[in-house]
């Protein structure tokens, strides 16, 4: 999907919910939208364009003989859909003949489908509009229709036709760049990379000798212009798709401090620092090099502090600084390397959570922690912030059972001593880089660290887009991990038992490491394997760099503080929502636990790389066919009458629904996802967690009326006080319809869950139910604490792959709110 569709404000709810009492009651097909053709008319136009290419063709091969390259002989062809309608691209691949599928993009609500075809296998799609315009199925439909008509124009393929990547980053002519080139299969995926590099220097390419192989692509670095670039998809017929080469911390790494200063001074032309001191993210580490000059105008000299006031609040070993500098800009390759203008919407608070020498005593890490976030409270109290801590007991143990430190933060986070919720974002910790050889297994093996099984906090692990190693300086040398996977350095909760929350939450990029050749064991690796940021002494280098689950912390705590500053009236509950609902998982994540086929395959994967990596433009706006509705409200769990404690309140959501364009969408497929976030009172004692000796004092579940059952045939199903005496559910969940279901997505205190189906069945889904189950608040009622109120976030998301639907202003409509941007 388009991210620059996502350009409208998520819809804020209000007064959706009606309260009932409540009672624990215990215990499709996807249609196409097709152009209207004129048959005769529409056949002879594709076969005019299919002689057209038939020629190109000709051409194509009389200068491969004449430059030698006439071994891979074929032809790569563009098919296009009309603006709005979707292409058949599925059917344009026919393996037995060699004709492969390349690339599919989507510019300007236009797809284009890249296909190379052999030699003597152009027919095969003569035949097809041949027989789409004089031959009828059994059901008197033209043959061969879907595909036929989705297609609106073939024409021998170009350069930027398979250009995959930001089509802004595309080279001007002339210009010489480093390519990322994806070489096809073919039937010999083999043949085909050693061609392209014994040929390639006929077109004038320089390759590096890495590569990165896949099932279906092998990835190549070549140097040289668009035009020989252009050449060698003509003439070479190797090329599958073409992005421009990662820019690469090494670069950099490699500068001079005058050198790096003059990217630096450039760069602080072009950032404005916030405004105000509205938001902030509050770093606890080991301090912030202030005197930074990335730095320095957004972090304030009262707003850096330590947890013993004895100490110099300065960074004193270069993690705190690091930290800084990634949750002010990420990847700072990203910023040096394109001149657009950089807005900051917060500030930046440190406090010295850890001694310049020896170790704070682990025991007391939950008193500190609050210590430290206390100091930034009194400076600042009216300051909305985002707490961002990179620092974790160095062992897994705990496998997932709350801890001192653990308990401590879910507290804090709660406001269950002051009132006041607070969002912290915590690292998973990180894995022993002496076995990252050994991987995924280590991951796999390696649970997250103290305090990261906080169910109130957001644990970010780490994955990678990083694997390129320069093989002239690393001969090799290789990444560890493949693009899209889970970095080296991130641990998981695959060990865990069953009952504790999904750990990690989600992930950010971390980084990569390498294995060295001569020992075949992990190494942190080349400079280009790594994020760069900030150092902590810039009077002798300005930049350095910095990776595994910190890295990917301070990036989480930045998209984090982009959205609170956005939208500054919602809650922590919502902004940890938000990133959570707005993740997805890559393609190498699902493919390291296919086939995706049981829960428990589900289960693997979350518990692998949590929800996946979030995307900061669905997090924070709508577009026209994906609208993001919020809502924010409380609800009284649980009360007490004589000496016995029961459950007390549910909430049915009625949601501003797009019934009338869902019903009109009939067949087409639609997916819903609902995320429920809310924060827990801990109960930390080791009591064998059940019943009242449960850790959390209330959970919350959601569930969503089915298209079969009416609004009060729904209440009766989840609510038994909805029924009259000895009265029983006569309608049942769809739980398995949903991509986790209600055993896997009901884990902690933040729960998600997608939905897929028609858009006719999804018309009939406007209700949600929101209720408590079991928690010490209850079963332990003589702690007094049954009466208290319990708040929750809840996101839901309807989108279609339809682009020219708008399922959003018929909602902004019945809201009656304004469309803003």
């Amino acid at each position: 999907m388009d991210d620059t569709r996502f350009k409208y404000r998520h819809i804020l709810l209000s007064d959706t919910s009606t309260t009932e009492k409540f009672t624990w009651p215990g215990g499709g097909s996807s249609g196409r939208r097709m152009p209207v053709r004129d048959r005769l008319a529409h056949r002879n136009f594709l076969m005019d364009q299919l002689n057209m290419a038939g020629r190109d063709f000709e051409q194509l091969k009389n200068q491969q003989k004449a430059t030698g390259l006439d071994e891979l002989v074929g032809i790569t062809l563009t098919f296009q859909s009309e603006p709005d309608f979707e292409l058949k691209f599925e059917s344009l691949e026919f393996r037995p003949s060699g004709i492969e599928l390349l690339s599919v993009l989507k510019r300007e609500e236009t797809t284009y489908a890249s296909v190379f075809i052999p030699d003597g296998k152009l027919k095969h799609f003569v035949n097809k509009i041949e027989k789409y315009g004089s031959e009828e199925t059994k059901k008197g439909e033209p043959k061969n229709q879907p595909l036929v008509e989705s297609i609106s124009a073939i024409r021998k393929a170009t350069l930027d036709c398979l250009w995959t990547d930001d089509k802004k980053l595309f080279p001007q002519e002339g210009k010489s760049i480093w390519w990322e080139v994806w070489l096809r299969a073919g039937k010999n995926q083999n043949n085909i990379v050693n061609f392209f590099r014994e040929n390639a220097h006929v077109i004038g390419l320089s390759l590096n000798d890495e590569e990165i192989r896949f099932p279906d692509r092998t990835v190549i670095i070549a140097y040289g212009s668009t035009e020989q670039m252009a050449q060698s998809v003509d003439l070479l017929n190797c090329i599958a798709e073409v992005r421009k080469a990662k820019d690469t911390p090494d670069i950099f790494m490699q500068m001079s401090v005058v050198e790096q200063r003059e990217w630096v001074d450039d760069a602080l032309k072009r950032i404005t620092p916030a405004g105000s001191n509205k938001i902030a993210i509050c770093i606890l580490d080991t301090g912030v090099t202030r005197q930074h000059p990335l730095i320095e105008p957004h972090l304030s000299k009262n707003d850096m502090h330590a947890y013993n006031i004895s100490w110099r609040n300065t960074d004193h070993h270069s993690h705190g600084t690091e930290m800084a500098g990634l949750a002010l800009f990420g990847d700072l390759v990203e910023l040096f390397t394109n001149n657009e203008i950089v807005n900051i919407p917060y500030r930046l608070e440190s406090v010295k959570i850890l001694p310049p020498h020896g170790d704070n005593d682990p025991k007391l890490y939950g008193a500190i922690t609050s210590v430290c976030i206390s100091r930034v409270e009194i400076e600042a109290p009216k300051r909305k912030r985002i707490i961002s801590m990179a620092v974790t007991a160095p062992d897994n143990r705990d496998r997932g059972q709350p801890s001192s430190w653990s308990s401590k933060i879910d507290s804090i986070c709660s406001g269950a001593e002051d009132d006041i919720r607070r969002l912290m974002i915590l690292c998973a910790g990180n894995t022993d880089l002496a076995q990252r050889h050994i991987y995924p297994d280590t991951n796999i093996t390696d649970g997250v660290h103290d305090p990261a099984q906080a169910w109130n906090s957001l644990c970010v692990g780490a994955f990678t887009e990083k694997s390129f190693i320069d093989s002239t300086e690393y001969p090799g040398w290789n990444p560890i991990a493949p693009p899209g996977d889970l970095s080296p350095s991130s641990t998981t909760s695959l060990t865990w038992e069953k009952q504790w929350p999904i750990k990690p939450d989600i992930v950010f990029e971390g980084g990569n490491n390498a294995i060295e050749p001569s020992s075949a064991l992990a190494d942190n690796g080349p400079d280009s394997l790594q994020l760069l940021t900030t150092s902590f002494r810039p009077y002798d280098r300005l930049l350095t760099i910095s990776g595994d689950t910190s890295a990917a912390t301070s990036q989480a705590a930045r998209m984090a503080a982009i959205i609170q500053a956005e939208y500054p009236e919602l809650w922590p509950e919502t902004i940890r929502a938000l990133l959570v609902h707005s993740a997805e998982w890559t393609p190498a994540m699902k493919t390291r636990w296919e086939p995706l086929t049981t829960k428990q395959d589900w289960q693997n994967l979350i518990r692998y790389c949590g929800f996946g990596v979030p995307n900061l433009t669905r997090a924070m706006r709508s577009a026209n066919n994906a609208l993001t509705l919020i809502v924010q409200d409380e609800l009284y769990p649980y009360e007490k009458k004589k000496n016995r404690c029961s459950t007390r309140d549910m909430h049915i959501h009625k949601i501003p629904w797009p019934v009338e364009v869902l019903e009109e969408m009939d067949e087409a497929e639609v997916e819903m996802r609902v995320t429920l976030s809310y924060f827990i009172e801990p109960n930390p004692a080791r009591r064998g967690w059940i019943k009242q000796y449960r850790y959390a004092s209330h959970l919350l579940r959601f569930d969503v009326k089915t298209p079969d059952e009416t609004v009060d045939q729904f209440r009766k199903r989840i609510n038994k006080a909805a029924r009259d005496e000895k009265e029983t559910s006569k309608t049942s969940s769809d739980s398995d319809k949903w991509t986790l279901g209600t055993q896997l997505r009901h884990k902690g205190s933040i729960h998600s869950d997608c939905w897929h189906g028609s858009a006719i069945e999804l018309a009939q889904r406007g209700f949600i139910g929101i209720y408590p189950v079991s928690g010490w608040w209850k079963e332990r009622h003589q702690l007094g604490k049954w009466g208290r109120e319990a708040r929750y976030s809840m996101i839901v998301s309807i989108s279609t792959p339809q682009t020219d639907i708008d399922i959003y202003t018929p909602v902004a409509n019945q809201v009656g709110i304004e469309i803003m941007m």
